[in-house]
Parts: structure tokens; C-alpha cells; sequence
């Protein structure tokens, strides 16, 4: 039986964070990553919109087409049909741009966050992961340092390569990190 998929381009791509079976690398090409806020969350989200831009990520599969659980982790998503891109019925999560917008300084990123997602690449791509991550996500936002206490729900452990990594681009991007207060 072949299940459908989903097209993990954040936290999804770090495989500590779920369960998901048949994980593989790909590729979706026409979309770009891109921080948002939105009305139930106090912090941005990653989300993605089009772009002539491609994404590298996972898919994985969803059993049995079983979408509750990934719809409630989700929830502030929309969920898009890609699988013109895919052998499978493939969906990538959006958010709801009816709900959502860029983020401001009141909808910080978590580096605890940041981190999840900075260190999945690491391990699907190497060395280029974070790179590409960086380089294909937009509307940076101002980065709330959490990670003493970290407020996002599926933190991993981080590795000194990943907080040089991630730190190194914040410098770069003229991004300063606020310590909770």
C-alpha cells in the first residue's frame, strides 16, 4: 500500500521531533521558506509561499492517511497539495495566509526553535544544510535566546557545531539575539 507523504521543510526535518515512517531527502521546487506569525501563536512559525526558489527537505509517509495527529501538530497550517512534484500523494503545510503575516518584534523566533530546524539540516545535508536553510528562507525576524530554559515543545539537545552554525549566521545577517527577560 502506498501512503501519502509529507513534504517536511522545518522542524519536521529534524527526525528526533516524530515518528513518521519512510523518511526520505527531496526536493520542492517553487516554494521558499518564510517566518510568519500568526493569531494563535506568540513566536513566528516557519511557513512556506511560492517562489522560484527549491527547498531541499524530507518526506515521509502518513499511515494509512491518518492526518489527525500531523493536523494537530499543524494547526496554524493550511495543507497543500505538491504531489505534481512526487511519485506519492504529497502535502506540504502552509500558513494560513489568512491568519498570518510576516513576523515583528512581538513574534520572535525561539533559537530553541531555530536550533531543531539548524540541526536536521545539518544531518540531512552536512556541512550545506544550514547553509542552504539560510540562504532560502526570508522575513527574518528578531531571535528570542531560550536556549537556557527552551520554550519550543520538541527542543533536542544541541551540539556545539550546530550553536557556532547557527550563531555564526544570526552575526552575519545583522540578527541579534534578546534574552528572555
Amino acid at each position: 500500500m502506498t501512503h501519502p507523504r509529507f513534504f517536511g521543510f522545518g522542524s519536521l526535518v529534524n527526525l528526533a521531533t516524530h515518528t513518521y515512517p519512510e523518511v526520505e531527502a527531496a526536493t520542492l521546487t517553487g516554494w521558499r521558506r518564510v517566518w510568519r506569525k500568526t493569531e494563535d501563536h506568540h513566536v513566528a512559525l516557519l511557513s512556506v509561499e511560492r517562489h522560484d526558489t527549491t527547498l531541499h527537505g524530507i518526506t515521509a509517509a502518513v499511515p494509512n492517511a491518518d492526518w489527525a495527529a500531523l493536523d494537530e501538530r499543524e494547526h496554524a497550517y493550511l495543507r497543500r497539495d505538491v504531489s505534481d512534484q512526487f511519485k506519492s500523494p504529497t502535502a506540504v503545510y502552509e500558513a494560513n495566509p489568512d491568519t498570518s503575516g510576516p513576523s515583528t518584534k512581538d513574534n520572535p523566533i525561539l533559537l530553541s526553535y531555530l536550533d531543531v530546524v539548524v540541526g536536521g539540516y545539518a544531518i540531512l545535508m552536512g556541512d550545506e544544510g544550514p547553509s542552504h536553510f539560510f540562504e532560502t528562507t526570508a522575513d527574518w525576524a528578531p531571535v528570542l535566546d531560550d536556549r537556557a530554559s527552551p520554550q519550543y515543545p520538541r527542543a533536542q539537545p544541541l551540539t556545539d557545531e550546530v550553536r557556532e552554525t547557527v550563531d555564526d549566521a544570526l552575526k552575519q545577517m545583522g540578527i541579534k539575539k534578546d534574552r528572555i527577560a
